[in-house]
């Protein structure tokens, strides 16, 4: 540690105003934290306008009438804000859609200093004068878990939304999950962890679309209904993040499954190593470069850096290519509005608990871009609104679309319907005219739908639609569905999968089972995680079919195939259907089977369902670091698990003891009992620095207070001594501590040590000479003539303004992180104490 601390910089003022781009595109400046403070999530509206959720609680800190919407106007283009108004008073704004006149935000609503909901709700300026009408309107109430929203913030809450194409509002929920959130028509749903939830703009139908992930901030969907997400992982052993394809009614594994149990999820597209993943977008403007265009773009706040995930399709799935879009201090969130213009909000170093002196929004446009304002829509004649939804842009699409919908004018149903016929269209402006006629006509447009399936151009999204909502179901034909399980094309299989468990028809459980066929899925190394973010198209459909065999509850149809190629899978939907008759008829297989394989197949199965999951009420949080033995969190006995115990017992009378136990064992048979709150972390000071969340290092320092004169005897100090100035009168070697107490808070100390690269000075540069050759160092002072930079050790050099090249912020530190993880959480703070009491 002291030699790598000898190499490094240390403390850097936070709030670096890093803002950088390829040379290809102009960058400027949109608003600072004098509008924009803390900003947790934007939009930008079709017409330009753009909505910042700002929220100076930042995002481990409880405090009511810190959050609102801010609403920015550049009315003569320049990239710069010309007017800005308070749009609505909303507590802790974690994701803004806007569109038309509405703005639909998730919030947390206080009574008092407590966190009380945490809602999705619809604000509305109708007479536009640039402010909410009235209060939110809720659409789901109590999206979130109050008692670690109140006790830690909303930093693993429900977070970003968006919506598709087809009208759903995707909700990026995050590991908290939530109890009992009730949407507008009184359904009720629970969540343990973190998915993707979806609900109808009127608030009904809330439903599941896909679970098992952990901390996901944001998604960004594509034009062709993709689903993308980049989450926080940290699995338990690491800082990782995981870029995600979501496929509706998916697993995705964390933290149940992924580590022991991975053949049971769809894996991630890649794990990209460090970081945490914030906002997200796809980028679907006519106006942008090839390169950048059509790709979900991701912002990555510990990274300080927008990423593009370059997709290629791969059966029902996708393999990726990450590259960097931009660089900035933290982002959060990432939108584009009809005209191509793009907007970045950055948190700029305004640490877990929020600043009002940090904060920026950034605009960004291709070099050459041509603006060119967005029509009003209100004043669009409704046979130009469907021009609109067939355009080439994303966002005019959208736009258009929402207005006619709220017009409700079924007489462009003709034309909506013959542009999706068009094959001339571009397959996005087709898709795009068919979930406008879907949604326009409900269930009276099914009959079309299914004839439209006919085409192979169009039949997955044909299919989709008209399987796309459980309350216009009737009528619903399985043939096309279960013609199309055998489709040349894997993705028109994958949708045919996902609808024939919506649709509910037991009669088509037989072709579910044939494609209940899992691969084998490669084995994992000892007791490292299983190959989670490994693309595998192969395991898709089989995994979508096994799933849907579990919502027909297609008990019969399961144990019939038992014995046959579709055993394995048949097997894993049956051990997650908690019903006598599963366990009936397993032991029954079992006893009359004489195939070592299969007996032992069926005996992992009663294994896994002898524990359930315990009904999640929200007491309990499985923490940042979670046990990820699985198959199930919270093991709980049910009404047939002394049955399973019994005929466990004959089979090991019978001569397989070491299988019984084994079995026991890995299914966690002693463990039933309901376990404590696994946070324990911010409470023990003895806990490595190296084994501990930052979020809960910032938890501890805010429940113990440091002593500095421990700090000061710390062994830590003498190498941070050989590359800063630890009292007035030492040599100048790097950025000066010895008034650090002055300049940062105690937590911005600790944040800045932590995540160094999220802490970056304005003064930290890297200069390009004329010659190529490059230098990071400290701005000491700059003149028309020279410029005067301190390097690590301390040296001043002075070099002309002529040999220079260019001069910009840099996105890297010399200064690692890990510096500190063998430090216990107790020796840790006492170091910051020691820090920020330097004042001289």
């Amino acid at each position: 540690m002291m030699k790598t601390l000898a190499l490094s910089l240390a403390f850097f003022a936070l709030g670096s105003s890093l803002a950088t781009a390829a040379d290809d595109l102009d960058v400027t400046q949109f608003a600072d934290h004098k509008l924009t403070p803390s900003p947790a999530c934007l939009t930008a509206n079709a017409n330009g306008d753009v909505y910042v959720g700002v929220d100076t609680n930042g995002s481990l800190k409880v405090q009511a009438g810190n959050g609102r919407i801010v609403k920015l106007i550049d009315s003569d283009n320049d990239g710069v804000v010309d007017d800005h108004i308070i749009f609505a008073e909303v507590g802790d704004p974690r994701g803004l859609i806007a569109v038309g006149d509405d703005v639909f935000v998730l919030h947390s609503i206080y009574e008092g200093e407590k966190i009380v909901r945490l809602d999705l709700s619809k604000l509305t300026d109708a007479d536009r004068d640039g402010k909410a009408d009235g209060p939110p309107v809720p659409l789901i109430k109590g999206i979130s878990t109050l008692k670690f929203n109140n006790a830690r913030g909303v930093d693993h809450s429900t977070n970003g939304i968006a919506m598709g194409i087809d009208g759903w509002i995707y909700i990026a929920v995050g590991d908290f999950g939530f109890v009992d959130a009730t949407d507008a028509s009184g359904k009720k749903i629970t969540m343990l962890g973190g998915g993707v939830v979806r609900v109808r703009p009127d608030g009904t139908e809330m439903e599941v679309y896909t679970h098992g992930l952990r901390n996901i901030y944001d998604v960004a969907i594509d034009p062709l209904m993709n689903i993308f997400t980049r989450g926080n992982t940290n699995d338990g052993g690491g800082w990782n993040v995981r870029f995600i394809h979501h496929i509706q009614s998916g697993q995705y594994g964390y933290p149940l499954l992924y580590m022991h149990f991975t053949e049971e999820i769809i894996p991630a597209l890649v794990d990209v190593g460090g970081g945490s993943g914030t906002g997200a977008m796809y980028l679907d403007e006519p106006g942008w470069p090839e390169k950048y265009n059509k790709n979900p773009l991701m912002c990555d706040w510990g990274k300080n850096a927008v990423f593009i995930h370059e997709v290629t399709p791969d059966g029902p799935t996708f393999t990726q290519e990450m590259t960097p879009f931009a660089s900035f201090s933290q982002p959060t969130d990432i939108a584009v509005d009809g005209s191509g213009r793009m907007y970045v909000s950055a948190w700029q170093g305004a640490g877990y608990k929020g600043n009002l002196n940090k904060g920026q929004v950034h605009r960004i446009i291709p070099k050459g871009w041509t603006y060119k304002a967005f029509p009003d829509v209100k004043k669009l004649a409704s046979e130009h609104l469907v021009s609109g939804v067939y355009s080439e842009s994303a966002v005019s699409r959208l736009a258009c679309q929402y207005e006619l919908l709220q017009r409700g004018d079924v007489s462009v149903a003709t034309q909506l319907l013959a542009a999706t016929k068009d094959s001339s269209r571009s397959l996005e402006s087709r898709v795009s005219s068919l979930f406008t006629y879907k949604q326009l006509l409900g269930q009276k447009a099914n009959d079309e739908l299914l004839a439209l399936s006919a085409d192979p151009t169009i039949r997955e999204w044909a299919l989709r639609a008209a399987a796309d909502r459980k309350t216009q179901l009737d009528g619903v034909s399985t043939k096309p569905y279960l013609a199309s399980l055998k489709d040349e094309n894997p993705r028109v299989q994958a949708v045919a999968a996902i609808a024939l468990g919506r649709i509910g028809d037991s009669t088509v459980a037989d072709a579910l089972v044939a494609k209940a066929i899992p691969p084998a899925v490669p084995a994992k190394n000892g007791n490292e995680p299983g190959p989670h973010a490994t693309p595998h198209s192969a395991v898709v459909i089989p995994h979508l079919a096994s799933h849907a065999l579990v919502e027909l509850n297609a008990i019969d149809a399961c144990l019939a195939a038992i014995g046959g190629e579709s055993t394995v899978g048949v097997l894993r939907a049956l051990q997650i259907i908690y019903d006598p008759v599963v366990v009936d008829g397993l032991i029954a297989k079992h006893k009359a089977s004489d195939d070592a394989t299969l007996r032992e197949q069926i005996l992992t199965a009663l294994a896994r369902l002898y524990a359930k999951e315990a009904p999640y009420d929200g007491s309990w949080w499985w923490s940042t670091r979670p046990d990820t033995r699985g198959p199930v969190y919270v093991p709980e006995k049910w009404s047939e698990s002394e049955k399973i115990a019994s005929y466990f017992d004959e089979v090991q009378a019978a001569g397989e003891a070491k299988l019984v136990s084994q079995l026991r064992s890995r299914f966690r048979w002693l463990e039933t009992e309901k376990k404590e709150n696994a946070e324990k972390l911010a409470k023990i000071g003895d806990a490595l620095i190296s084994d501990t969340s930052i979020e809960d290092v910032m938890l501890y320092l805010a429940a113990n207070k440091g002593k500095a004169r421990k700090g000061a005897r710390l062994a830590i100090l003498p190498a941070c001594a050989q590359c800063h100035s630890m009292e007035p009168k030492s040599a100048k070697r790097g950025p000066d501590l010895n008034d650090l107490g002055k300049r940062l808070t105690a937590d911005q100390i600790a944040e800045s040590v932590l995540k160094p690269d999220a802490t970056i000075s304005d003064k930290w540069i890297e200069i390009t000479k004329n010659d190529g050759a490059t230098l990071m160092a400290t701005l000491v002072s700059k003149s028309d003539t020279e410029l005067v930079v301190r390097d690590i050790a301390g040296t001043e050099t002075t070099i002309p303004s002529a040999e220079v090249k260019s001069v910009k912020p840099t996105s890297a530190t010399l200064m690692p992180p890990h510096l500190v993880d063998g430090l216990t959480l107790i020796q840790f703070n006492h170091l910051v104490a020691y820090l920020a009491s330097l004042k001289q």
